[in-house]
């Protein structure tokens, strides 16, 4: 695991730098080189850039500490910091990375520069400029969540087989809530759709044998990256 943590006790300025346009710039929370966690890229090398800012508070938020701290870099300095780890597959999250204007082209450059490209999006914010080359994960907020009424359903009409959904799970509701929309949608007709469980609430064999009970068409994802390195641990 190498990280460049960016997050500081206090917020930098919110200033751009070098007086760049909002559409040249992003605010960094970190950029680390680790094992791709979740998805169906799950256990690859991957080079994840954390963006700063998320209008959602889900309960059992995980990446809290990306809020509000960063530091603003043009989106050259993006491009620079990324290629300094030499790997192919890059994934943008936050957070909610989409929040930002530069973000859309910055996954634009990135395809450009030949990186196989990942967004993992909260599933609040329109996805329909995202440059489609770029595979969409796309989070969909169970009640459990506390965020379940700022789904943006609309995304659901706009994905395709390069896509993915995810929903994480807090308890048996939630899955109960979620099997349901799976299937009145069929929702694995669309793209791979991922179960996961949030580790403080819900066990994944429990998770595990709900799915296999129902025959649901859906992946378990335990997020690799925590049982390899531990919940608390950033950059991972």
């Amino acid at each position: 695991m190498i990280a460049r943590a960016l997050s500081m006790s206090q917020p930098r300025s919110a200033g751009p730098p070098l007086g760049l346009p909002a559409v040249q710039r992003v605010k960094v929370n970190e950029i680390f080189y680790s094992l791709q966690g979740e998805s169906t890229a799950v256990g690859r090398p991957c080079v994840l850039l954390r963006l700063t800012g998320c209008q959602m508070r889900c309960v059992w938020c995980d990446s809290e500490y990306s809020f509000y701290v960063g530091e603003w870099w043009s989106l050259d300095r993006a491009l620079r910091e990324v290629a300094s780890f030499d790997c192919s597959l890059v994934e943008l999250t936050g957070g909610e990375p989409l929040l930002q204007p530069g973000a859309r082209p910055l996954l634009v450059r990135l395809c450009d520069a030949g990186y196989e490209v990942m967004l993992e999006t909260g599933g609040g914010v329109d996805i329909s400029e995202v440059d489609p080359r770029v595979r969409r994960i796309v989070d969909v907020k169970c009640p459990g969540s506390g965020e379940a009424e700022n789904n943006r359903w609309s995304n659901l009409d706009l994905l395709t087989d390069h896509d993915e959904l995810k929903l994480v799970l807090a308890d048996e509701a939630d899955y109960r809530w979620a099997r349901d929309l799976v299937r009145q949608r069929q929702l694995e007709r669309i793209c791979p759709v991922s179960f996961s469980p949030v580790v403080e609430s819900l066990e994944g064999r429990k998770l595990a044998e709900w799915i296999l009970a129902d025959r649901l068409p859906v992946r378990l994802s335990l997020q690799l990256h925590k049982q390899l390195w531990g919940s608390q641990t950033r950059g991972c």
